[in-house]
């Protein structure tokens, strides 16, 4: 097995242990780390060495996921897929909803537990203290993210 066939192994296993189907891991993996970065349900079938039925199902999830996406090349009758543009720093955006989501849910317990014991309320305190952070936080991360990258782009 060569490295980049062993790349798309191990990005499945991840993908698996995560709780996501393998093959889907798979299908990212190489998508990742093939040229060109479009790719089609033959080219997939081929690379993975899986079936088309596989290989669709996979597509299929992670289109409905929204990090890959089918496009339509001119001058080709089959369609590519290729992972959606600047994917991996819209997922990280999305996770700030889910710190306030968390802290609101641990609001809720506190106001459930009021006049409980200290211990017992400890658990939800330090569940809201610490997505009540990230809240703060995690903004000034994705800016300075946002600022790297257009900085890089610009020495380019």
């Amino acid at each position: 097995m060569n490295d980049m066939h062993e790349y798309v192994e191990s990005f499945g296993l991840f993908w698996e242990q995560a709780g996501l189907p393998r093959m889907t891991g798979r299908i990212l993996g190489w998508l990742l780390i093939c040229d060109p970065p479009h790719q089609t349900m033959h080219d997939l079938t081929v690379a993975l060495q899986a079936s088309k039925s596989s290989i669709s199902t996979g597509t299929r999830m992670l289109i409905q996921m929204g990090i890959i996406e089918r496009l339509s090349l001119p001058g080709h009758r089959r369609d590519h897929f290729r992972i959606i543009p600047d994917f991996w720093s819209r997922v990280l955006e999305e996770k700030a909803q889910q710190f306030t989501d968390f802290r609101r849910l641990a609001e809720k317990g506190l106001s459930l537990l009021e006049g409980a014991s200290p211990a017992r309320r400890k658990r939800l305190e330090t569940m809201r203290d610490l997505y009540a952070f990230m809240e703060r936080e995690y903004p000034l991360v994705l800016s300075h993210w946002r600022t790297h990258r257009r900085e890089e782009k610009a020495e380019k």
